[in-house]
Formats: C-alpha cells, sequence, structure tokens
C-alpha cells in the first residue's frame, strides 16, 4: 500500500499533526483539471494536496483540502472507535508519552488512557484534527534480552 487518503478542512493543522508524530513531508500540490474530475467523480475539482511519509518511506498518508467542491462530512467528526468504516491509523513509536505529550501541545486529545497490554505494549488512542483517530504503540522491551 502506497499511502491513504484523509481529506481535511485545515491542511496546516493536520500537516503539523503528523509532523509531530514523525512523518516526513514528502511534498504539496494542487491539482485540477477534467482528469482529476473524472477520477474522483465529482466536477470542478480544485484540491490542495499534501503527501507525508513515514520515515522508513513505507507508507504514507495524503492530506487533501478540497477548494471546490466543499468537502462533506459523511459521519460524525468523532466517531468512538467501534464506528463502521475505516476508524483509526496505528504507529509504532518510541518514548509515547514524550509522542502523547506533543500531540496535545497542538491540540490532540488522548482518549481513553494509555495502557500496558499484557508485557508486550504501552498503547494509546489519540484524537487529532478533523477528529483523526490515531492508535500510538510503543514496544515494551523483554526481559532478558538483548
Amino acid at each position: 500500500m502506497d499511502n491513504v487518503g484523509v481529506v481535511v478542512e485545515d491542511l496546516e493543522a493536520a500537516i503539523t499533526f503528523f509532523l509531530e508524530l514523525g512523518l516526513e513531508l514528502e511534498g504539496e500540490t494542487t491539482v485540477e483539471g477534467a482528469s482529476v474530475d473524472r477520477l474522483v467523480g465529482l466536477e470542478g475539482v480544485r484540491s490542495d494536496i499534501a503527501v507525508m511519509r513515514t520515515p522508513d518511506g513505507h507508507g504514507g498518508i495524503e492530506l487533501m483540502k478540497f477548494q471546490s467542491p466543499t468537502a462533506v462530512r459523511a459521519e460524525r467528526k468523532n466517531a468512538p472507535a467501534n464506528a463502521l468504516g475505516i476508524r483509526r491509523f496505528m504507529f509504532a513509536v518510541e518514548g509515547i508519552e514524550e509522542v502523547v505529550a506533543r500531540l496535545i501541545a497542538h491540540g490532540a486529545q488522548l482518549v481513553g488512557e494509555l495502557v500496558q497490554y499484557k508485557d508486550s505494549f504501552r498503547l494509546c488512542y489519540i484524537r487529532g484534527p478533523e477528529g483523526i483517530l490515531i492508535a500510538l504503540a510503543e514496544e515494551v522491551p523483554t526481559r532478558g534480552m538483548k
């Protein structure tokens, strides 16, 4: 998989959020024209796009702000974790408390609690701009292994 597309209202806030999460801004552009209209099945499309890449380069998020036609909300902004559809992205992180603190400083909210799952992971959900739900996972070092 190359990337996942996310439509946002505030492109700059979304870019900042994912930069704080450790993704890199690969590039920004604006797309429009007949071929774009035919591709997405809408008329008069003009969309600003920012492509964010994971540090290893293997995955990405394409953030899209539609100038026209105006974006529409298809579901609740803060849908719960059990709502049908694509619900969250998960990122492996190191120093989960520091990552959470950085994201909260940029307006994100902790959903539930930071928990330890068995002896393997520390996990939490964060809600970022546009209600985007992100799961963070930090692997717990196994004792006795080097």
